[in-house]
């Protein structure tokens, strides 16, 4: 069989380069005569013998640690053991993620519930970030109790309060970086050495943990894994798929956990379709590097309009002098070329004298967007190259008690945008006309915050291009 030219031929080509074409050659599939792989289209797969049937049972999940090393095809038995599309989009996904390993899931849910289902037992536990995406927080809260799984809440910006809640019986570090939906950065170093460092105290079978939750930034944008993490999970459907057609989940991980993963997904069943994997491979992992690229400027021009509205009483992306946590920003969020990478999520808050007030009017700016706006949908789900708006409060989060959403740092008046690939002054017009018809009133700012406001905008316009 003819092979296309190895990556392994002594040049180095871009990360970026990768993302499109993948392996250059795998066994998972002979597609040597097409540019495009093939759809798979069967749920069963035709075996030439009931010897060659029960060997392909055997070697099912059976790699070792040379998992990685084919000397011949696979033998393909049933969708729910494995599949050409889903074997190809996970070795793209490896190699874009920087795991040894990438298994999918149905859905990024899926993918969440078989981490844990590999890593925790009876009687162990979850240090989990105070701050999660609604239905993960709901799994903690909901479910993993009943299997008698301990879930500690903590702040993980503070690292010793991080350090003292583990416990003998901990096996799980879990958090968000950018945390969903309020942008806040976790250090990833930080909190991968804190897991080392209890770790050289226990035996191999009560090793502690670490995983992150990368939907936010993809693997564009960081790699959790580079910092000493030891699994990256990611819904598909986001920033990987990019266009709103597909839903999936993926976890990213040590050699190691191959097996555990995919028995895992056999005995429970939460496959990835075919017809899903392929436009994700196709279509979503190539023009991830493009669609971010121009995303991310984009969302800087929309963050840098919304500072400057005084309808807004305050705005974060990590893109912007004025956030928070610039500084650590610029250390883990990068592109593969060491090129700054904020992002494309912006979280802002209307203004309102209190908490009732800014929660009535987030969502008279989401209601009028729903009817009247062109560029931006309330609709939940982000990544996509068209904007999408939604109130946190109310909707993804709203699992989490509004005084839990208030400790975790969620306002009520919060807003969580997704810039697509629009224009960016239409998504601004939108914005504005949103605000105008809520009625909102102006922020009263001192001639000289306004001042310092505007040069802090500046600023961050600066350090993007």
């Amino acid at each position: 069989m003819k092979k296309k030219p190895s990556p392994k031929n002594g040049h180095r080509y871009a990360q970026e380069t990768k993302l499109i074409w993948g392996e250059a050659y795998t066994p998972k599939w002979d597609y040597s005569h097409h540019v495009i792989p093939p759809i798979s289209s069967s749920s069963t797969f035709r075996l030439d013998s009931s010897q060659r049937g029960a060997r392909g049972f055997v070697e099912f999940a059976h790699h070792g640690e040379d998992f990685r090393v084919h000397t011949k095809e696979p033998i393909y038995i049933y969708d729910r053991l494995g599949e050409p599309n889903k074997d190809l989009l996970e070795e793209n996904l490896a190699m874009a993620e920087g795991s040894e390993c990438a298994v999918t899931f149905a859905s990024g849910m899926g993918a969440v519930s078989a981490l844990c289902g590999i890593l925790l037992g009876s009687g162990s536990e979850i240090v989990a970030h105070r701050t999660l995406y609604g239905c993960t927080y709901s799994l903690f809260k909901n479910w993993m109790p009943r299997y008698r799984v301990k879930v500690t809440w903590v702040d993980f910006t503070d690292l010793k309060a991080l350090a003292n809640a583990v416990s003998p019986q901990t096996r799980l570090l879990y958090f968000e970086t950018p945390v969903n939906p309020t942008l806040e950065l976790i250090d990833l170093n930080a909190v991968a050495e804190i897991a080392r460092s209890h770790n050289r105290h226990r035996k191999h079978e009560n090793m502690i943990h670490t995983a992150v939750d990368n939907t936010f930034a993809t693997p564009f944008c960081q790699r959790p894994i580079e910092a000493g993490i030891d699994f990256v999970v990611e819904s598909l459907t986001k920033g990987l798929c990019g266009f709103g057609t597909d839903v999936g989940g993926v976890v990213a991980g040590p050699s190691w956990s191959y097996d555990r993963l995919l028995m895992y997904r056999k005995d429970f069943g939460g496959i990835l379709s075919p017809k899903a994997a392929w436009p994700i491979l196709v279509y979503g992992l190539p023009s991830l590097a493009v669609r971010f690229r121009q995303q991310m400027q984009n969302a800087q021009v929309v963050a840098e309009a919304l500072e400057r509205d005084d309808r807004v009483r305050s705005v974060r992306f990590p893109g912007l002098d004025t956030f928070p946590q610039r500084s650590l920003a610029h250390v883990q969020m990068h592109d593969y070329d060491g090129r700054f990478a904020p992002g494309t999520m912006v979280y802002f808050t209307v203004v309102g004298d209190s908490a009732g007030e800014r929660h009535a009017n987030a969502k008279a700016v989401v209601d009028f967007i729903a009817e009247h706006s062109y560029t931006l949908t309330l609709a939940v789900s982000l990544g996509s190259i068209r904007t999408l708006i939604e109130h946190p409060g109310s909707m993804t989060h709203s699992s989490i008690p509004p005084e839990r959403q208030l400790e975790g740092g969620m306002d009520p008046g919060g807003i969580r945008l997704s810039v697509g690939l629009e224009n960016p002054d239409d998504i601004i017009h939108d914005l504005r006309e949103a605000f105008e018809h809520a009625r909102i009133s102006k922020l009263k700012r001192g001639n000289g915050q306004s001042r310092t406001h505007r040069k802090a905008v500046r600023r961050g316009r600066l350090a993007l291009s």
